[in-house]
């Protein structure tokens, strides 16, 4: 094994020592399986007879599992979850899969966010998802929710070492919830990690930022078709954002992080053949990288880390996490060349 892969290799061993705070937007995904049996004398519908439910941890709430699946010594969860049936299927999916649930506020006036599948199989043929069924609620928190949710966050903030916020635009993320995050990140020196569909300005500090190709087209208003466009937008993103590090995840075309030094690093995908299912490879990206960075990783490791990790995850079915194990086993197999640093020092252009 190779300096790089030893390295990165204890760097992953590191994990079991991180405590890592997800604040932001809770929800489940509700997989209901069934096999089609007949038509209905009712109605021109299929009857589906039903066969399993699996409760996958979605959202933010992802990010969570992924950190806990990860071996992360705390991952803890902060959001608003409704006061109905569907809350007490989120606690009991938390509680399989490791997450805390010291940080969740219920809210009697809101759904917990819930995505249903229903998926059918006939016989001989393949799975197919006949509809899906979301019970959300796209309202902003109340002001007394709010103000439970930051109290909430500031008395768990001092048994972290970093606070990811994962926002789907399901009304947690306030500015006032952000702010308080970014105030007790400074005072606490944590490590503030930011994966948004809103506009980055609005984490003005943060220690770094994932957006995907398309977010960061959104942001900056124009189509990054070419390296030279991509700089140039992910320094202004970077510089606009205040942001010590930004990471703009490009698909099959890898990663580039903008990092603290002014130097971009782009990293290769490190499996292309094998995709299966890109859910929630933006949750494993973001715990993971966190993770490494709470637990001393570079920024740059934190990415080739959390590219690692996707690597893992987008061949597994639906949302998906992975562990130290399969990591350090992926390492190993990893060609020593895809991870070689391919630095580009970055010549400012006029300011």
């Amino acid at each position: 094994m190779g300096m790089q892969k030893a390295q990165l290799a204890e760097r992953i061993k590191a994990f079991s020592q991180g405590r890592v705070m997800v604040v932001g937007d809770i929800a489940i995904d509700e997989m209901i399986y069934g096999e089609t049996s007949r038509l209905s004398r009712e109605a021109p519908v299929i009857i589906l007879e039903h066969s399993r439910t699996d409760i996958l941890l979605g959202g933010g709430t992802n990010a969570a599992h992924n950190l806990a699946a990860l071996g992360a010594k705390n991952a803890t969860m902060v959001g608003v979850a409704g006061k109905d049936y569907y809350c007490s299927l989120l606690f009991e999916a938390m509680a399989r899969d490791g997450v805390s649930q010291e940080g969740i506020i219920q809210d009697e006036t809101r759904p917990t966010t819930t995505k249903s599948r229903i998926s059918g199989q006939a016989r001989q043929s393949v799975l197919q998802q006949i509809v899906r069924i979301d019970r959300e609620s796209h309202e902003s928190l109340s002001k007394a929710v709010e103000k439970r949710l930051i109290e909430k966050i500031t008395a768990l903030v001092p048994t972290h070492q970093a606070i990811i916020l994962s926002d789907y635009q399901l009304g947690v993320m306030t500015p006032a919830v952000i702010e308080a995050c970014r105030s007790l990140a400074k005072s606490h020196n944590l490590i503030l990690s930011v994966d948004s569909q809103q506009n980055l300005s609005a984490f003005q500090g943060a220690t770094i930022a994932t957006p995907n190709l398309p977010e960061a087209e959104k942001n900056i208003g124009y189509p990054l078709h070419e390296q030279a466009m991509l700089i140039k937008a992910g320094q202004e993103l970077k510089r606009t954002a205040n942001l010590e590090n930004l990471l703009i995840t490009r698909g099959s075309d890898g990663m580039s992080l903008f990092d603290s030094q002014n130097q971009v690093h782009h990293i290769p995908v490190f499996n292309k053949s094998e995709v299966f299912d890109v859910t929630g490879a933006g949750d494993t990206v973001i715990a993971t990288l966190t993770l490494a960075m709470a637990t001393g990783a570079t920024a740059l490791e934190a990415a080739l880390l959390g590219n690692l990790a996707a690597s893992i995850v987008v061949k597994k079915y639906a949302t998906a996490v992975t562990s130290q194990a399969e990591m350090l086993d992926a390492l190993t197999e990893l060609d020593e060349e895809l991870i070689q640093d391919r630095r580009q020092a970055i010549h400012e252009h006029g300011g």
